[in-house]
């Protein structure tokens, strides 16, 4: 692709962690928090602006986001917005971040906070399936789907409807053959962190 075009990137950052103990995306990770690997990733993404919904700890997460924005020079493109009904479930902060898309959207990438490994090889290809004609797009390893997911301005309009723990796979499902899946180089795509122990997962240069 040329340019981002109408690209943008939302960060689900609201979740309060509570299978972890909590405090779960503001644990240490890789020499830095575990929020930062979602956000280096969305950063890198083809997109104009990277949204980050806020939620259990808004003002802890919104420093973290803003601190690492500003030290990779992009503190322009930070977004940070609050999911006051973040308690509903992940349907309810994807909503509050689709909310804040401006009107010219052609797609949006969908991060997840605690999955801090995406590989940044991913994410040109999904934004180009976008450009070429899916309706969405997401990344698979192994013959398994994972994160993220890329949502084209047509399918936006169900984002803002999405209610209870319904994440983008709500939207996703029902497309068959119309989603596109990119391969992923390694199975970043597939992990996140549900517990401690997971913090010890191997960390991968990008």
């Amino acid at each position: 692709m040329t340019g981002v075009g109408g690209f943008e990137a939302i960060v689900l950052a609201a979740g309060s962690g509570t299978r972890f103990g909590g405090g779960k995306l503001l644990a240490a990770y890789g020499g830095g928090v575990l929020l930062e690997g979602a956000l280096r990733a969305a950063f890198a993404a083809p997109v104009r602006t990277v949204t980050v919904v806020t939620g259990a700890d808004p003002s802890r997460v919104a420093a973290v986001a803003t601190a690492h924005a500003k030290a990779a020079g992009q503190g322009a493109r930070l977004r940070i917005v609050h999911a006051v009904d973040h308690a509903e479930g992940m349907g309810a902060s994807l909503r509050r971040g689709a909310a804040a898309l401006p009107a010219d959207t052609e797609g949006v990438f969908v991060f997840l906070g605690d999955m801090p490994r995406i590989p940044v090889a991913v994410l040109e290809p999904l934004a180009q399936a976008i450009a070429d004609g899916a309706p969405a797009a997401a990344a698979t390893f192994g013959g398994k789907r994972g994160h993220p997911a890329v949502i084209g301005a047509g399918l936006i309009p169900q984002l803002l409807t999405l209610t209870g723990d319904a994440g983008a796979r709500a939207v996703l499902q029902g497309l068959g053959e119309r989603l596109a899946l990119v391969e992923a180089p390694d199975d970043g795509v597939l992990f996140d962190v549900d517990q401690p122990a997971d913090l010890d997962g191997p960390l991968r240069e990008r």
